[in-house]
């Protein structure tokens, strides 16, 4: 083995011809075999390098899209002038390179650029040595043939591409074989293998897509587009619309590319404020919305629906046992759910993959403006090592959901458990969640930009607070982290019969029951002269004969 001393010397002293380089080999060669001993960790080396051969061909006689050439001349250029690597360290990945012993020599380079030491043969040869690499990379004799081939590192970023491209059309080969196998398959269902290609896909487009920094100006005028927008809206949103005053706000409404937790323990009423907000979200405001269900079926989610907006409660829909008003009432307010733009998933244990590829879908195909999640723990994160355990899982799918948002530009919302720290605690503040209470991933705060806790006094047994102030029917909703901007509480109602939350100012109390079922006529206090007018008419129409048919008579009629 020469010492640092004598390769030193050969590389400073010597010229890089090819005859030189044979006679170094040769005496390379000769003194390993007299010197065959082990180095200073204690690992002893073999007395030859082993060269590897890189299979030019596939087993089916074709060419794999390769340019040796333009990678010895890459990798030469970097160990020729250290400042050349910023030109190409986003184009290349070890992998992007066809042969293993560039692969390992660029990873060589790229591990001595991050730890910032110089770049050059005599560190490379270290480094490869460092980590027990070196005959893997070709040895000492192959780095220098590389290092004597180039001179400089001229056009060593139009090289790079050239490595780049051949790299791309070699996953998309792999790609499509792997495809064509699984298709040949009886045993893979023909849906989920293409779900699974057009993820597998997209994911490689998007691994290939560098996007470059830009000049302030054009921002400047893309912010200046989105403040007159905001202008032009009711009350200045530059967001989505929640329907909550108080919220919007603060929050301005659900800006773009957000990720959303909303989070509470069980029974708090997570899924209750989501049929509220989507409600008011696409049937008042008109903004198409999806919902992704993992725990409720998608009857059981309509029928809450139909509970909130019809002030009904959900035992009477579920017995159907209806008075001839309540028919009517339920008919009259559950036709403005008609032609909302809200599509609703109920797939159980949905992974990461395969919502992306139907939300994707939503708001290309449907023009889908959020989405929410219900809820976070229940999804599966893709590719999951065995070894992995729930908390890394749960911190893949709350980084992939934050990335989804961003990537089609749309608020995503989800909901999540808490943990039982809740109920260790005593007193009014003590019940109140705070961001260590998110439960299984502390990644869920880092990656989310808001973060919101719905918390009901009541469901405790906390009527008042210490100031006094009064909490039955009442839920308070705290945003806890706001990155870009405040944190605070706010004051909602909430009707559990109807599982519905809304402004606290506006929510008026409903007859009781009682009152309701001793006959009579209903009237609601939100609906219009209009609508107790044809609650009326249908209800005469179900007090004579059958019920249904009397419903459908009086349908009929109103269309004509």
């Amino acid at each position: 083995m020469l010492s640092n001393t004598q390769r030193e010397n050969f590389f400073l002293g010597q010229t890089y011809n090819s005859s030189f380089l044979c006679i170094f080999a040769r005496q390379l060669n000769e003194i390993r075999q007299h010197n065959d001993m082990a180095d200073t960790t204690g690992r002893r080396r073999s007395s030859t390098t082993k060269i590897v051969e890189v299979p030019q061909v596939d087993q089916y006689g074709h060419k794999q899209p390769q340019s040796l050439d333009m990678e010895v001349a890459v990798l030469g250029a970097l160990m020729v002038e250290q400042d050349s690597y910023g030109l190409v360290a986003e184009l290349l990945k070890p992998e992007s390179f066809y042969d293993h012993r560039h692969q390992l020599i660029y990873q060589a380079i790229q591990t001595l650029n991050a730890e910032q030491k110089p770049v050059d043969i005599m560190t490379v040869i270290n480094q490869l040595e460092s980590t027990d690499n070196l005959e893997a990379a070709g040895g000492e004799v192959y780095l220098m043939q590389i290092n004597a081939q180039v001179a400089s590192s001229a056009h060593i970023e139009y090289h790079a591409k050239i490595i780049a491209q051949k790299s791309l059309q070699r996953q998309l080969i792999t790609f499509a074989s792997v495809v064509q196998t699984k298709a040949f398959d009886a045993t893979i269902d023909v849906a989920d293998l293409m779900q699974e290609a057009e993820s597998t896909l997209y994911a490689i487009a998007q691994k290939n897509m560098k996007k470059d920094f830009t000049q302030i100006d054009p921002v400047i005028s893309q912010v200046y587009e989105l403040i007159q927008k905001a202008q032009t809206k009711d009350g200045g949103l530059s967001g989505l619309p929640t329907g909550f005053y108080e919220l919007d706000k603060i929050t301005n409404g659900w800006q773009n590319s957000d990720l959303v937790i909303i989070a509470a323990r069980p029974s708090m009423g997570k899924t209750a404020f989501a049929l509220s907000m989507i409600k008011r979200m696409a049937v008042d405001y008109k903004v198409p919305c999806a919902m992704f269900s993992l725990e409720m079926s998608n009857q059981q989610l309509v029928q809450r629906l139909m509970v909130n907006v019809s002030e009904l409660s959900g035992e009477k829909l579920r017995s159907g046992q209806l008075a001839p008003y309540e028919w009517g009432q339920l008919d009259k307010r559950v036709r403005q759910l008609y032609n909302a733009p809200i599509y609703i998933d109920d797939t159980p244990s949905l992974s990461v993959f395969e919502l992306q590829t139907k939300a994707r879908r939503l708001v290309n195909d449907l023009g889908v403006k959020a989405i929410v999640i219900d809820y976070l723990q229940l999804m599966r994160a893709n590719n999951l090592n065995y070894n992995a355990n729930r908390q890394e899982e749960v911190s893949m799918v709350s980084r992939a959901l934050k990335g989804l948002a961003k990537e089609l530009n749309i608020p995503i919302i989800a909901l999540s458990q808490l943990n039982r720290g809740v109920e260790s605690r005593e007193g009014f503040e003590g019940k109140q969640p705070v961001l260590s209470d998110l439960r299984e991933s502390g990644a869920i705060e880092q990656d989310a930009d808001i973060v919101c806790f719905i918390h009901r006094p009541e469901y405790y047994k906390l009527f008042q607070d210490d100031k006094g102030y009064d909490w039955h029917g009442k839920a308070m909703f705290i945003i806890a982290k706001h990155r870009n901007g405040s944190v605070g509480d706010i004051k909602l109602a909430f009707r559990s019969e109807f599982a519905r939350f809304s402004d606290l100012d506006t929510s008026v109390p409903l007859p009781n029951s009682q009152e309701s079922d001793m006959g009579g006529r209903f009237v609601s206090p939100k609906m219009t002269a209009e609508e107790m007018a044809e609650s009326d008419k249908i209800a005469n129409a179900l007090g004579t004969g059958d019920s249904f048919s009397g419903l459908q008579s009086a349908q009929q009629e109103d269309e004509f």
